[in-house]
């Protein structure tokens, strides 16, 4: 690992952060690293350290890129894994942003490499960002799922254990991983319509950012990102209406949709938000990150 941190600057850091997000398997619409680099460009990231590529990729799968740097100079840009730190405007939480491509091989050397470097940094918590593809429709607010193995968290968040069994991608072993060092670890995962499966997909990024925003209890501006979700809807809107086919499918993901939901209006859904909402005020956290 190439390290640029300051030898000087100390390690330990309090309430310490990781977000990551990979390209690949674990992200549609790029959704997640678009989310990521939101947060790069806002939060005025400082590089911090990057791994070898040559351990983890095969470059015949992911290829490196040639081209021209500014001062005319022809330059190969390898798919490196970069670790960047920031300081959150106003509250002045560290979080380290870690963007890369999803290895091709040795993931379990690639978590220890990342968690290694998080426990030199003093993170507590590693947030995995991913988005996959779903049967939900463009036209209503992108589920979002989160995740976690510590029962401190689930307790605070209210959501369950993560129950999936098969495959899994490099952002699933990452969060296992960090668990296993008894770190605290939560996964957000955006459904993307998969009939519209092509990047940007900003009204998912949107979403995952706003999960994001509660965790931490910091606020997070987005930009150009409403008018880029607006139109990226109208967009597909167009492409239903030109199509009696897909207007037909978006209808029937709408009524499933709208119809799985009705539940969450029940009274109990209601106090339990409500009792989250006590707690949270009591704790005098803000948030489950704060």
């Amino acid at each position: 690992m190439n390290e640029t941190r300051d030898p000087a600057e100390p390690a330990e850091h309090r309430q310490t952060v990781m977000l990551a997000a990979f390209e690949g398997w674990n992200d549609a619409g790029s959704a997640a690293t678009a989310a990521l680099l939101h947060l790069h460009d806002l939060w005025d990231a400082q590089d911090l350290a990057e791994l070898d590529p040559e351990e983890y990729h095969d470059f015949q799968v992911i290829r490196p890129v040639v081209g021209t740097d500014e001062n005319g100079r022809r330059e190969i840009t390898w798919p490196a894994t970069t670790i960047v730190s920031a300081t959150v405007p106003g509250s002045g939480r560290r979080v380290l942003l870690v963007h890369g491509i999803e290895p091709s091989m040795r993931w379990r050397r690639y978590c220890r490499e990342l968690l290694d470097l998080a426990e030199r940094e003093g993170v507590t918590t590693v947030v995995t960002l991913g988005a996959l593809l779903a049967d939900v429709p463009h036209t209503r607010p992108i589920p979002m799922t989160a995740t976690s193995e510590s029962a401190g968290l689930r307790a605070v968040l209210d959501v369950e254990p993560n129950s999936y069994e098969g495959p899994t991608g490099i952002v699933g072993v990452l969060q296992h991983a960090a668990a296993e060092r008894g770190m605290q670890s939560v996964s957000l995962w955006a459904a993307v319509p998969h009939y519209v499966a092509n990047p940007p997909s900003p009204k998912a990024t949107i979403a995952i950012l706003s999960r994001v925003e509660e965790l931490l209890s910091d606020p997070i501006p987005l930009g150009d990102l409403p008018e880029e979700a607006e139109a990226w809807q109208a967009g597909v809107d167009e492409l239903a209406a030109e199509d009696e086919e897909i207007a037909e499918y978006v209808h029937q993901l709408e009524e499933a949709k709208d119809t799985a939901e009705l539940p969450e209006a029940s009274g109990e859904a209601i106090a339990r938000e409500f009792e989250r909402y006590l707690k949270r005020r009591d704790d005098g956290t803000g948030g489950p990150l704060a």
